[in-house]
């Protein structure tokens, strides 16, 4: 069988944002579920703080690390359960600081019983852009070291994105984010930008060196820009 990812070497340092794009089946999830140990390496190793992830007691591994999927869960109960979930012994102002740097706050307050909203199972009365953003809220709840955001703001609009990345780097300096995604505009801030194909990496660069070195890079951000500018 054929490894999923191949000749894959990266150091990113604490408080670093990295960028990792790719299209379908470049592996780009893969890569970032062998940080908590949701698969471990046959080969090669994963260190974090310069230890092997194997030698961490799992559980304060993943408390350590938060991630965010595209299609995170909600379960029934208010708001306020669900965001506990992700530290249960948060403040009601924890909470929405939290709320406010995921861009959720605002359209909490707007529902009648804001915080105490109740959420249906699966969070199937609220949009998925608000889901985003609870579960978001949720994970910066944990105080992560690692927070890792898997395609996890595809349902915001561009606006609310930068807004989001806005609040990461004015409120997290020391956690180190992982930014997985498909439009370059939310990635093109970081530190360090990934292009991950067919399981390996084939550029990665800060966005200025990727528009003037890597010509699939350019053509991605010149295409969806163009797409932005028809769109608006």
């Amino acid at each position: 069988d054929k490894p999923v990812l191949q000749n894959v070497s990266v150091s990113i340092a604490a408080g670093e944002t990295v960028g990792i794009l790719g299209g379908t089946g470049s592996s780009k999830s893969s890569f970032v579920q062998l940080i908590p140990r949701l698969y471990d390496v046959v080969g090669g190793k994963i260190t974090v703080g310069g230890i092997d992830v194997r030698e961490y007691d799992i559980e304060s591994l993943r408390n350590q690390v938060a991630m965010v999927l595209q299609k995170n869960v909600l379960f029934s109960g208010t708001i306020k359960d669900n965001l506990r979930w992700g530290n249960e012994n948060a403040t009601d102002e924890e909470m929405i600081q939290a709320c406010q740097a995921a861009q959720a706050d605002g359209f909490i307050r707007e529902f009648p019983e804001k915080y105490d909203t109740y959420i249906e199972q699966g969070g199937t009365n609220v949009s998925g852009g608000q889901k985003q953003r609870l579960c978001i809220a949720r994970a910066l709840l944990k105080k992560p070291k690692i927070l890792i955001l898997d395609d996890s703001t595809s349902a915001v609009d561009t606006k609310t994105d930068a807004l989001i990345r806005k609040a990461f780097r004015e409120q997290l300096p020391d956690t180190t984010k992982i930014i997985i995604a498909q439009r370059v505009t939310s990635v093109q801030d970081a530190d360090k930008i990934i292009i991950m194909d067919d399981g390996k990496i084939s550029a990665a660069g800060t966005h200025e060196e990727l528009l003037e070195t890597n010509s699939i890079y350019r053509e991605v951000y010149e295409s969806q820009n163009k797409g932005k500018a028809i769109h608006e």
